[in-house]
């Protein structure tokens, strides 16, 4: 049986205080921009970071739409996405009071980049966080 194809956008989450995966984090992805044949609305699906850090699959959430991110993804335009770490929860669950109590990474897909894959890296701590496309 084949692997689920990899979605068109992941993310990887990685504790920089450990030096492991950032692991069960609670992860939201927005499209800001629907197309109006889409839905009104943002369209939103949720994840969770596995015991690599990453998430592979999105589980849409959206009461406006049943369409999966790659479903979405494939509509025509430039798209502005935004990705959600849950880093109080994280950082909560080891007794530390983080500053930043979520991650908000934006980003804007553009028509003509949308054969690629859009990978999203974040290096966090309880008191800042890097990120950057990564490969």
């Amino acid at each position: 049986m084949a692997a689920p194809a990899k979605p068109p956008i992941t993310c990887h989450a990685l504790d920089t205080t450990l030096g492991k995966p950032a692991t069960h984090i609670p992860v939201t992805l927005t499209l800001a921009n629907p197309p109006s044949s889409l839905s009104s609305q943002p369209l939103t699906f949720k994840g969770v970071t596995n015991d690599d850090g990453r998430v592979l699959a999105w589980e849409n959430t959206s009461p406006f739409s049943q369409d999966s991110v790659g479903d979405v993804f494939r509509a025509e335009g430039d798209q502005q996405w935004r990705l959600v770490f849950d880093t109080q929860e994280y950082f909560g669950k080891r007794g530390i009071e983080a500053f930043f109590p979520e991650v908000q990474v934006g980003f804007l897909v553009r028509e003509k980049l949308k054969g690629e894959h859009f990978h999203v890296p974040v290096l966090l701590g309880p008191f800042g966080y890097t990120t950057y496309r990564g490969s």
